[in-house]
Protein backbone atom coordinates (compact mmCIF):
# COMPACT_ATOMS: atom_id res chain seq x y z
CA UNK A 1 0.00 0.00 0.00
CA UNK A 2 2.77 2.25 0.75
CA UNK A 3 4.19 1.20 -2.85
CA UNK A 4 1.04 2.59 -4.06
CA UNK A 5 1.10 6.06 -2.27
CA UNK A 6 4.67 6.70 -3.43
CA UNK A 7 3.91 5.84 -7.04
CA UNK A 8 0.89 8.03 -6.79
CA UNK A 9 2.80 10.55 -5.63
CA UNK A 10 5.52 10.78 -8.15
CA UNK A 11 2.62 10.66 -10.21
CA UNK A 12 1.13 13.83 -9.49
CA UNK A 13 4.69 15.42 -9.18
CA UNK A 14 5.22 15.05 -12.47
CA UNK A 15 1.85 16.65 -13.48
CA UNK A 16 2.29 19.18 -11.26
CA UNK A 17 5.75 19.79 -12.67
CA UNK A 18 4.62 19.69 -16.16
CA UNK A 19 1.43 22.41 -15.19
CA UNK A 20 4.25 24.71 -13.83
CA UNK A 21 6.48 24.04 -16.73
CA UNK A 22 3.09 25.30 -19.07
CA UNK A 23 1.97 28.27 -16.90
CA UNK A 24 5.48 29.48 -17.08
CA UNK A 25 5.59 29.14 -20.81
CA UNK A 26 2.63 31.52 -20.85
CA UNK A 27 3.61 33.89 -18.44
CA UNK A 28 6.98 34.90 -20.17
CA UNK A 29 4.63 35.17 -23.47
CA UNK A 30 2.32 37.68 -21.42
CA UNK A 31 5.41 39.58 -19.65
CA UNK A 32 6.64 39.75 -22.81
CA UNK A 33 3.74 41.36 -24.36
CA UNK A 34 3.13 44.01 -21.37
CA UNK A 35 6.52 44.74 -21.74
CA UNK A 36 5.94 46.13 -25.61
CA UNK A 37 2.42 47.41 -24.63
CA UNK A 38 3.94 49.82 -21.89
CA UNK A 39 6.58 50.18 -23.76
CA UNK A 40 3.86 51.84 -26.37
CA UNK A 41 2.29 53.78 -23.82
CA UNK A 42 5.40 55.29 -22.50
CA UNK A 43 6.37 56.35 -26.34
CA UNK A 44 2.99 58.31 -26.72
CA UNK A 45 3.20 59.74 -23.25
CA UNK A 46 6.44 61.50 -23.53
CA UNK A 47 5.89 62.45 -26.89
CA UNK A 48 2.27 64.25 -25.61
CA UNK A 49 4.53 65.28 -22.32
CA UNK A 50 6.86 66.94 -25.10
CA UNK A 51 4.14 68.44 -26.81
CA UNK A 52 2.40 70.04 -24.03
CA UNK A 53 5.49 71.39 -22.73
CA UNK A 54 6.42 72.65 -26.06
CA UNK A 55 3.05 74.65 -26.12
CA UNK A 56 3.26 75.71 -22.07
CA UNK A 57 6.22 77.20 -23.45
CA UNK A 58 5.19 79.10 -26.00
CA UNK A 59 2.10 80.28 -24.33
CA UNK A 60 4.80 80.99 -21.20
CA UNK A 61 6.85 83.77 -24.00
CA UNK A 62 3.41 85.61 -25.43
CA UNK A 63 1.95 85.98 -21.89
CA UNK A 64 6.50 87.12 -20.72
CA UNK A 65 6.10 89.35 -23.84
CA UNK A 66 2.73 90.78 -22.83
CA UNK A 67 3.67 91.24 -19.52
CA UNK A 68 6.59 93.07 -20.20
CA UNK A 69 4.81 95.36 -22.39
CA UNK A 70 2.11 95.99 -19.98
CA UNK A 71 5.29 97.01 -17.34
CA UNK A 72 6.88 99.27 -19.51
CA UNK A 73 3.76 100.91 -19.73
CA UNK A 74 3.13 101.23 -16.34
CA UNK A 75 6.49 102.17 -15.75
CA UNK A 76 5.99 105.05 -18.24
CA UNK A 77 2.37 106.35 -16.50
CA UNK A 78 4.33 106.02 -13.27
CA UNK A 79 6.94 108.48 -14.13
CA UNK A 80 4.79 110.60 -15.95
CA UNK A 81 2.61 110.45 -12.46
CA UNK A 82 5.55 111.10 -10.71
CA UNK A 83 7.06 113.95 -12.40
CA UNK A 84 3.23 115.91 -12.14
CA UNK A 85 3.46 115.03 -8.29
CA UNK A 86 6.80 116.48 -7.72
CA UNK A 87 5.18 119.45 -9.39
CA UNK A 88 2.42 119.74 -7.56
CA UNK A 89 4.10 119.16 -4.30
CA UNK A 90 6.43 122.02 -4.91
CA UNK A 91 3.71 123.71 -5.70
CA UNK A 92 1.94 122.96 -2.20
CA UNK A 93 5.27 123.27 -0.90
CA UNK A 94 5.75 126.85 -1.74
CA UNK A 95 2.12 128.03 -0.43
CA UNK A 96 2.95 125.85 2.53
CA UNK A 97 6.57 127.50 2.85
CA UNK A 98 4.83 131.15 2.47
CA UNK A 99 1.91 130.48 4.78
CA UNK A 100 4.47 130.12 7.36
CA UNK A 101 6.65 132.30 6.76
CA UNK A 102 3.26 134.89 6.90
CA UNK A 103 2.38 132.68 10.19
CA UNK A 104 5.44 132.95 11.67
CA UNK A 105 5.29 136.83 11.37
CA UNK A 106 2.63 137.10 12.77
CA UNK A 107 3.35 135.06 15.90
CA UNK A 108 6.67 136.92 16.05
CA UNK A 109 4.65 140.53 16.58
CA UNK A 110 2.51 138.78 18.74
CA UNK A 111 5.25 137.44 20.50
CA UNK A 112 6.73 140.56 21.07
CA UNK A 113 3.47 142.65 21.71
CA UNK A 114 2.68 140.17 24.36
CA UNK A 115 6.62 140.21 25.83
CA UNK A 116 6.35 143.77 25.94
CA UNK A 117 3.47 143.82 27.64
CA UNK A 118 4.79 141.12 30.02
CA UNK A 119 8.07 142.84 30.56
CA UNK A 120 5.51 146.11 31.65
CA UNK A 121 3.56 144.23 34.15
CA UNK A 122 6.42 142.33 35.66
CA UNK A 123 8.14 145.63 36.00
CA UNK A 124 5.49 147.45 37.78
CA UNK A 125 4.90 144.12 39.40
CA UNK A 126 8.65 144.09 40.67
CA UNK A 127 8.69 147.86 41.67
CA UNK A 128 5.40 147.05 43.39
CA UNK A 129 6.98 144.19 45.26
CA UNK A 130 10.10 145.90 45.76
CA UNK A 131 8.49 148.98 47.08
CA UNK A 132 6.29 146.76 50.19
CA UNK A 133 9.61 144.69 50.65
CA UNK A 134 11.36 147.72 51.20
CA UNK A 135 8.57 149.50 53.63
CA UNK A 136 8.51 146.21 55.33
CA UNK A 137 12.16 145.95 55.94
CA UNK A 138 12.32 149.57 57.05
CA UNK A 139 9.47 148.60 59.40
CA UNK A 140 11.39 144.99 60.61
CA UNK A 141 14.83 147.77 61.04
CA UNK A 142 12.24 150.38 62.87
CA UNK A 143 10.88 147.79 65.37
CA UNK A 144 14.39 146.27 66.01
CA UNK A 145 16.03 149.42 66.25
CA UNK A 146 12.83 150.26 68.54
CA UNK A 147 13.84 146.64 70.42
CA UNK A 148 17.20 147.26 70.95
CA UNK A 149 16.80 150.27 72.38
CA UNK A 150 14.18 148.85 74.74
CA UNK A 151 16.67 146.31 75.89
CA UNK A 152 19.37 148.94 76.49
CA UNK A 153 17.22 150.53 78.13
CA UNK A 154 16.05 147.49 80.13
CA UNK A 155 20.04 146.18 80.19
CA UNK A 156 20.97 149.64 81.87
CA UNK A 157 17.97 149.20 84.09
CA UNK A 158 19.38 145.55 85.23
CA UNK A 159 22.76 147.43 85.30
CA UNK A 160 21.87 149.47 87.87
CA UNK A 161 20.02 146.50 89.68
CA UNK A 162 22.97 144.66 89.31
CA UNK A 163 24.97 147.45 90.93
CA UNK A 164 22.60 147.65 93.41
CA UNK A 165 23.24 144.02 94.32
CA UNK A 166 26.83 144.11 94.03
CA UNK A 167 26.32 147.26 96.64
CA UNK A 168 24.26 145.14 99.09
CA UNK A 169 26.44 141.96 98.86
CA UNK A 170 29.27 144.02 99.72
CA UNK A 171 28.11 146.03 102.64
CA UNK A 172 27.49 143.96 105.51
CA UNK A 173 24.46 145.56 106.85
CA UNK A 174 22.92 145.54 103.39
CA UNK A 175 23.65 141.56 103.21
CA UNK A 176 22.22 140.96 106.48
CA UNK A 177 18.89 142.80 105.37
CA UNK A 178 18.78 141.09 102.57
CA UNK A 179 18.61 137.76 104.07
CA UNK A 180 16.67 139.00 106.61
CA UNK A 181 14.09 139.81 103.81
CA UNK A 182 14.95 136.20 102.01
CA UNK A 183 14.18 134.42 105.39
CA UNK A 184 10.69 136.29 106.65
CA UNK A 185 8.99 135.83 103.06
CA UNK A 186 9.80 132.08 103.79
CA UNK A 187 8.09 132.22 106.87
CA UNK A 188 5.50 134.01 105.93
CA UNK A 189 4.91 132.24 102.52
CA UNK A 190 5.03 128.81 105.13
CA UNK A 191 3.50 129.99 108.37
CA UNK A 192 0.68 131.82 109.48
CA UNK A 193 1.33 135.16 111.27
CA UNK A 194 0.96 134.00 114.86
CA UNK A 195 3.16 131.41 114.67
CA UNK A 196 6.28 132.71 114.15
CA UNK A 197 7.75 136.46 115.19
CA UNK A 198 10.83 138.68 114.00
CA UNK A 199 13.41 140.72 116.26
CA UNK A 200 12.70 138.44 119.22
CA UNK A 201 13.94 138.94 122.14
CA UNK A 202 14.63 135.45 123.53
CA UNK A 203 16.75 136.13 126.74
CA UNK A 204 14.97 138.54 129.16
CA UNK A 205 16.46 141.94 130.08
CA UNK A 206 18.86 141.79 126.83
CA UNK A 207 18.86 143.88 124.06
CA UNK A 208 19.70 140.86 122.01
CA UNK A 209 17.38 140.13 119.18
CA UNK A 210 17.49 137.55 116.89
CA UNK A 211 15.94 137.78 112.97
CA UNK A 212 13.30 135.23 114.07
CA UNK A 213 12.12 132.61 116.23
CA UNK A 214 9.29 129.80 115.41
CA UNK A 215 6.37 129.86 118.15
CA UNK A 216 5.94 126.46 119.28
CA UNK A 217 3.53 125.13 122.25
CA UNK A 218 4.96 124.79 125.34
CA UNK A 219 4.23 122.64 128.35
CA UNK A 220 1.25 124.62 129.63
CA UNK A 221 -1.67 125.28 127.48
CA UNK A 222 -0.87 129.19 127.13
CA UNK A 223 3.20 128.67 127.20
CA UNK A 224 5.23 128.71 124.21
CA UNK A 225 8.95 127.87 123.14
CA UNK A 226 10.33 129.84 120.46
CA UNK A 227 12.84 128.47 118.00
CA UNK A 228 15.58 131.06 116.94
CA UNK A 229 16.62 131.20 113.34
CA UNK A 230 19.27 133.97 112.38
CA UNK A 231 20.56 134.66 108.97
CA UNK A 232 24.16 134.94 108.62
CA UNK A 233 25.92 135.54 105.39
CA UNK A 234 29.91 135.68 104.77
CA UNK A 235 30.12 136.84 101.45
CA UNK A 236 33.65 138.07 101.66
CA UNK A 237 35.24 134.45 102.53
CA UNK A 238 32.62 132.80 100.13
CA UNK A 239 33.76 135.10 97.62
CA UNK A 240 37.37 134.55 98.33
CA UNK A 241 36.35 130.31 97.98
CA UNK A 242 35.05 130.48 94.63
CA UNK A 243 37.88 132.57 93.03
CA UNK A 244 39.83 129.96 94.13
CA UNK A 245 37.98 127.53 92.66
CA UNK A 246 37.83 129.19 89.18
CA UNK A 247 41.67 129.75 89.21
CA UNK A 248 42.28 126.27 90.11
CA UNK A 249 44.56 126.62 92.79
CA UNK A 250 44.28 123.96 95.43
CA UNK A 251 46.49 125.81 97.97
CA UNK A 252 44.15 128.82 97.94
CA UNK A 253 41.01 126.84 97.73
CA UNK A 254 42.08 124.87 100.74
CA UNK A 255 42.93 128.47 102.80
CA UNK A 256 39.80 130.07 101.22
CA UNK A 257 37.97 126.94 102.78
CA UNK A 258 39.44 126.69 106.51
CA UNK A 259 38.66 130.69 106.63
CA UNK A 260 35.00 130.40 105.64
CA UNK A 261 34.42 127.25 108.13
CA UNK A 262 36.11 129.65 110.44
CA UNK A 263 33.74 132.19 109.82
CA UNK A 264 30.62 129.99 109.35
CA UNK A 265 31.81 128.46 113.32
CA UNK A 266 32.06 132.01 114.57
CA UNK A 267 28.49 132.96 113.76
CA UNK A 268 27.47 129.36 115.27
CA UNK A 269 29.28 130.15 118.43
CA UNK A 270 27.40 133.54 118.58
CA UNK A 271 24.06 132.37 117.96
CA UNK A 272 24.36 129.78 120.47
CA UNK A 273 25.59 132.14 122.89
CA UNK A 274 22.88 134.69 122.33
CA UNK A 275 19.71 133.41 121.28
CA UNK A 276 19.48 129.88 123.13
CA UNK A 277 18.26 129.83 126.46
CA UNK A 278 15.85 127.22 127.71
CA UNK A 279 13.12 126.99 128.65
CA UNK A 280 12.37 130.29 126.78
CA UNK A 281 14.00 129.10 123.74
CA UNK A 282 14.61 125.18 122.79
CA UNK A 283 17.58 123.78 123.58
CA UNK A 284 18.89 124.50 119.59
CA UNK A 285 18.68 127.28 116.73
CA UNK A 286 19.32 127.61 113.27
CA UNK A 287 21.63 129.21 111.01
CA UNK A 288 20.05 130.01 107.80
CA UNK A 289 22.33 130.54 104.94
CA UNK A 290 20.61 132.46 101.98
CA UNK A 291 22.15 130.76 99.31
CA UNK A 292 22.21 127.20 98.12
CA UNK A 293 25.60 127.05 96.75
CA UNK A 294 26.64 128.85 100.19
CA UNK A 295 24.80 126.03 101.84
CA UNK A 296 25.85 122.85 99.88
CA UNK A 297 29.41 124.15 100.11
CA UNK A 298 29.12 124.18 104.18
CA UNK A 299 27.57 120.51 104.05
CA UNK A 300 29.98 119.00 101.55
CA UNK A 301 32.92 119.77 104.21
CA UNK A 302 33.22 116.75 106.48
CA UNK A 303 32.27 116.21 110.08
CA UNK A 304 31.97 120.25 110.07
CA UNK A 305 28.28 120.34 110.66
CA UNK A 306 28.60 117.75 113.13
CA UNK A 307 30.99 119.89 114.78
CA UNK A 308 28.60 122.91 115.17
CA UNK A 309 25.47 120.51 115.93
CA UNK A 310 27.46 119.08 119.02
CA UNK A 311 29.68 121.76 120.47
CA UNK A 312 26.70 124.68 119.52
CA UNK A 313 23.78 123.10 119.18
CA UNK A 314 23.71 124.80 115.77
CA UNK A 315 21.97 123.22 112.72
CA UNK A 316 22.90 124.88 109.20
CA UNK A 317 19.80 125.67 106.55
CA UNK A 318 20.02 126.93 103.43
CA UNK A 319 16.81 127.95 101.36
CA UNK A 320 15.36 124.17 100.56
CA UNK A 321 16.05 122.48 103.88
CA UNK A 322 14.14 125.71 105.64
CA UNK A 323 11.47 125.61 103.57
CA UNK A 324 10.84 121.77 104.36
CA UNK A 325 11.75 122.38 107.93
CA UNK A 326 8.92 124.88 107.67
CA UNK A 327 6.43 122.63 106.13
CA UNK A 328 7.00 120.09 108.77
CA UNK A 329 6.30 122.84 111.27
CA UNK A 330 3.08 123.68 109.63
CA UNK A 331 1.96 119.85 109.50
CA UNK A 332 2.75 120.06 113.43
CA UNK A 333 0.91 122.97 114.11
CA UNK A 334 -2.57 121.55 112.25
CA UNK A 335 -1.84 117.92 114.46
CA UNK A 336 -1.75 120.75 117.12
CA UNK A 337 -5.40 122.46 116.19
CA UNK A 338 -6.56 119.02 115.06
CA UNK A 339 -5.92 117.91 118.66
CA UNK A 340 -7.45 121.19 120.20
CA UNK A 341 -10.63 121.04 118.50
CA UNK A 342 -10.73 117.09 119.01
CA UNK A 343 -11.43 118.04 123.03
CA UNK A 344 -13.79 120.57 121.84
CA UNK A 345 -15.87 118.29 119.67
CA UNK A 346 -15.79 115.40 122.28
CA UNK A 347 -17.43 118.22 125.10
CA UNK A 348 -19.95 119.48 122.20
CA UNK A 349 -20.69 115.66 121.70
CA UNK A 350 -21.34 115.32 125.38
CA UNK A 351 -23.91 118.12 125.61
CA UNK A 352 -25.41 116.41 122.24
CA UNK A 353 -25.60 112.94 124.02
CA UNK A 354 -26.94 114.67 127.15
CA UNK A 355 -29.77 116.81 124.52
CA UNK A 356 -30.77 113.33 122.97
CA UNK A 357 -31.41 111.99 126.57
CA UNK A 358 -33.91 114.20 127.34
CA UNK A 359 -35.14 114.62 123.86
CA UNK A 360 -35.65 110.54 124.28
CA UNK A 361 -37.60 111.05 127.64
CA UNK A 362 -39.61 113.56 126.11
CA UNK A 363 -40.51 111.15 122.65
CA UNK A 364 -42.14 108.48 125.65
CA UNK A 365 -43.67 111.22 127.23
CA UNK A 366 -45.39 111.89 123.68
CA UNK A 367 -45.67 108.46 122.85
CA UNK A 368 -47.72 108.00 126.36
CA UNK A 369 -50.26 110.54 125.53
CA UNK A 370 -50.69 109.01 122.06
CA UNK A 371 -51.46 106.08 123.55
CA UNK A 372 -54.19 107.05 125.69
CA UNK A 373 -55.29 109.32 123.13
CA UNK A 374 -55.77 106.58 120.83
CA UNK A 375 -57.62 104.75 123.76
CA UNK A 376 -60.10 107.06 123.64
CA UNK A 377 -61.07 107.19 120.18
CA UNK A 378 -61.27 103.58 120.45
CA UNK A 379 -63.34 104.44 123.01
CA UNK A 380 -65.59 106.86 120.92
CA UNK A 381 -65.63 104.23 118.28
CA UNK A 382 -67.61 101.68 120.05
CA UNK A 383 -69.72 104.01 121.60
CA UNK A 384 -70.58 105.52 118.39
CA UNK A 385 -70.91 102.03 117.27
CA UNK A 386 -73.51 101.03 119.91
CA UNK A 387 -75.60 104.30 119.25
CA UNK A 388 -75.83 103.12 115.49
CA UNK A 389 -77.21 99.50 116.74
CA UNK A 390 -79.56 101.23 119.13
CA UNK A 391 -81.29 104.01 116.22
CA UNK A 392 -81.43 101.31 113.59
CA UNK A 393 -84.52 100.40 114.28
CA UNK A 394 -86.30 103.60 114.55
CA UNK A 395 -87.61 105.17 110.97
CA UNK A 396 -86.21 107.82 109.57
CA UNK A 397 -88.21 111.38 109.15
CA UNK A 398 -87.83 113.41 106.00
CA UNK A 399 -86.14 116.68 106.65
CA UNK A 400 -86.91 120.07 105.54
CA UNK A 401 -84.80 122.31 103.49
CA UNK A 402 -83.98 124.32 107.09
CA UNK A 403 -83.24 121.84 108.66
CA UNK A 404 -80.45 119.96 106.52
CA UNK A 405 -77.83 119.48 108.47
CA UNK A 406 -74.83 120.29 105.95
CA UNK A 407 -77.07 123.65 105.79
CA UNK A 408 -76.80 124.06 109.37
CA UNK A 409 -73.42 123.67 109.61
CA UNK A 410 -72.23 125.68 106.75
CA UNK A 411 -71.63 129.54 107.84
CA UNK A 412 -73.88 132.08 106.95
CA UNK A 413 -73.86 134.46 104.43
CA UNK A 414 -72.94 137.54 106.41
CA UNK A 415 -70.31 135.84 108.30
CA UNK A 416 -68.80 134.73 105.17
CA UNK A 417 -69.11 138.25 103.77
CA UNK A 418 -66.85 139.35 107.18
Amino acid sequence: MRQEFDRKAATQRLELNDALSKMGGGLDQRVGQLNESVQLHFTAFREAQQKSADNLAESQRTRLGETNAAVLKLTETLAQQQLEGRKSMAEELDKVRAALADNMEKLRKENEAKLEEMRKTVDEKLQSTLDQRLDASFKQVSDRLESVQKGLGEMQTLATGVGDLKRVLTNVKSRGTWGEVQLGALLEDTLNADQYGGQVQIRPRSPERVDFAVRLPGHDENGQVWLPIDCKFPHEDYARLLAAQDAADPVAVDAAGKGLEKAVAAQARSVSEKYIHPPHSTDFAYLYLPTEGLFAEIVRREGFTAELRSRYRVEVAGPSTLTALLNSLRVGFRSLQIQKKSSEVWTELGKVKSAFEKYGDALHAVDKKLDEARNKVADVGRRHTAVIRSLRNVEAVPLLAADDPARLIAPSEDVAAE
